[in-house]
């Protein structure tokens, strides 16, 4: 298995220093952004169908969560502006099996008032980049609701291809959900192999 780097640093470091427009500001998540994280999201599984989660997380769980991502080597960034949190996005294992292993699966979500400002896009081009950096080779998007227009939107237009719809894989709020798939590769996708395989 070709050695791979740790994507982001210590939290608090700027990503590739990224900086948003608006004055939006991305930098690498730490357990310190667990609460702010998971009001985040409380909202989206709430209210939404983009995430299957019925109950939302507490701090303490989003904080467990976020220490398996960084202890596994993915990225999780978070989006300020005015020093407040209004986004986040992370990067994990599509699948646990090895032959999965250059595989990552993306997650995204903003803060009600974010939506829209092309925030979600810049957290996305930013996981992309840190994903190659630490050599995934391909991105997943698993998207809930096929009606999921911003979703669906801003995957295609950082160069995610739609690969198939699962019907009905979901029941929320008293209806069938479907879920979208997306594929994106990473560096030089499937054109070249790892420098180094398991034997």
């Amino acid at each position: 298995m070709e050695p791979r780097a740790r994507a982001g640093a210590a939290a608090g470091e700027p990503v590739s220093a990224v900086a948003c427009a608006a004055e939006v500001t991305l930098r690498t998540a730490g357990e310190s952004d667990a609460a702010a994280i998971a009001a985040i999201y409380a909202p989206h599984v709430r209210q939404g169908l983009a995430t299957f989660e019925l109950t939302p997380p507490d701090a303490v769980e989003m904080a467990a969560r976020m220490r398996a991502i960084a202890d596994a080597g993915h990225p999780w960034i978070i989006a300020e502006r005015a020093s407040r949190a209004v986004g986040y996005a992370y990067a994990g294992p599509y699948r646990l099996r090895p032959a999965y292993r250059y595989t990552t699966e993306d997650s995204i979500y903003l803060a009600a008032d974010a939506m829209g400002q092309g925030i979600g896009r810049r957290l996305l081009d930013a996981l992309i980049a840190a994903c190659e950096a630490r050599g995934d080779r391909q991105m997943i998007a698993v998207i809930g609701d096929s009606g999921n227009a911003a979703s669906i939107g801003v995957h295609a237009a950082a160069g995610f291809a739609h690969v198939g719809v699962l019907r009905s894989a979901g029941r929320k709020f008293g209806r069938w959900i479907d879920v979208v798939l997306m594929q994106r590769a990473l560096g030089q996708g499937d054109a070249t192999s790892p420098s180094a395989e398991p034997a």
